[in-house]
């Protein structure tokens, strides 16, 4: 069969990776594997990733789906970043995670979850407003409906149905709290058959993404994963990661270890910020459902701390954090590599530094 193959990869844009994609041809049979996707070269002079004089890089297919807008035969296919000689490109943050993995946090058998919240806007402005005025203040908008309150909802339904088709573990969109700004969310559903590896749930968001700003592409309207994308007094926009263990889940060991966890995340909270985001220091001031990015906070249902715990993880004993820190601009494998290095004890500080996109300019103070 002929069809086409959607080549998608992150690029070295700073300070946060750009999402990049190119089509090629392919031949496939009745069953595809990953290994009916070649690897695959292109000019990584032009997308920040090397000099003209040695810029050819590597494609290497590593997670594929169904293609949901062009139908049976056609695949989405994300690749990692290669040199020439086969090793990981300095941009390669899913080899990062990976590497954590395979260095002893796969004994956490970790499971995970992206809360990803965005921004849909046209002309330069926020869907919902206008040039001349802004809309009535924040209140009306979250879970909202009707047309004085709702903004891009055909787009969102769209991303919806084609995250559904492509099999990717979508589990529930919802309008934020600024006018024109939605979240979509893929991680654990507790479907049978559907894969909790916490690698390929960030395979799932990164490819979540290029079909959300790939549907909006139709629509004329530009998709903003900015940290704080409208200043004044309106909410930023996050990436919430959900996370769990194997040992966080066991109903017996559950309370322990969570605590565990959380005291551990204390002490590195300098190095998880840094890496959170760039211009996430805008989004995390303390106020709009918020921890100050200085301080270190948890606490149970509480959406102003650092680290929520659930207020149905707190009755039962066990289950899963959600950490409220990562931006909305956010790379998905820095973020589950760092809290799995830092809950698995692992060292690995060293190999998060090319990633570092907030410096501080004063400590923080861990505190719960």
């Amino acid at each position: 069969m002929i069809g086409m193959a959607e080549y998608i990869w992150l690029d070295g844009a700073k300070p946060t990776a750009l999402l990049r994609s190119k089509g090629r041809v392919i031949s496939t049979g009745e069953e595809v594997s990953l290994s009916d996707f070649p690897e695959w070269g292109f000019d990584g002079s032009s997308t920040y990733q090397a000099p003209g004089d040695m810029s050819d890089l590597v494609l290497a297919p590593s997670y594929f789906v169904p293609d949901p807008l062009h139908g049976y035969g056609n695949y989405l296919v994300l690749c990692e970043v290669l040199n020439a000689d086969g090793t990981p490109h300095t941009t390669n943050t899913r080899a990062l995670l990976r590497d954590v993995i395979n260095a002893g946090g796969q004994d956490l058998e970790p499971w995970g979850g992206f809360e990803q919240e965005y921004t849909l806007f046209q002309d330069g402005i926020p869907l919902g407003f206008s040039p001349a005025s802004e809309p009535a203040p924040q209140g009306p908008y979250y879970c909202g409906v009707g047309a004085n309150r709702i903004f891009g909802r055909d787009i969102v339904e769209d991303h919806s149905v084609a995250c559904i088709e492509a099999g990717i573990n979508i589990y529930g969109i919802n309008a934020e709290v600024m006018p024109g700004q939605w979240e979509y969310q893929v991680g654990y559903r507790g479907f049978e058959g559907d894969n909790n590896d916490l690698l390929t749930l960030c395979d799932q968001r990164i490819i979540a993404n290029w079909l959300l700003e790939r549907i909006a592409e139709d629509y004329d309207v530009e998709v903003s994963f900015a940290n704080k994308p409208k200043s004044g007094d309106w909410n930023g926009a996050g990436c919430h990661t959900n996370f769990s263990t194997k040992d966080m889940r066991d109903k017996v060991k559950g309370k322990q270890t969570i605590d565990n966890a959380v005291k551990a995340l204390s002490e590195k909270h300098n190095e998880h910020i840094q890496v959170y985001g760039a211009g996430n220091d805008q989004r995390l001031t303390g106020k709009h459902e918020t921890c100050s990015f200085r301080q270190f906070r948890a606490g149970t249902s509480d959406r102003g701390a650092s680290i929520r715990i659930p207020l149905g993880v707190a009755q039962k004993g066990y289950g899963y954090i959600e950490d409220r820190r990562p931006g909305a601009n956010s790379d998905p494998y820095v973020v589950s590599a760092r809290l799995i290095a830092t809950v698995a004890g692992l060292n690995f500080d060293s190999h998060f530094e090319p990633f570092v996109n907030l410096t501080l300019n004063q400590e923080a103070v861990p505190s719960r």
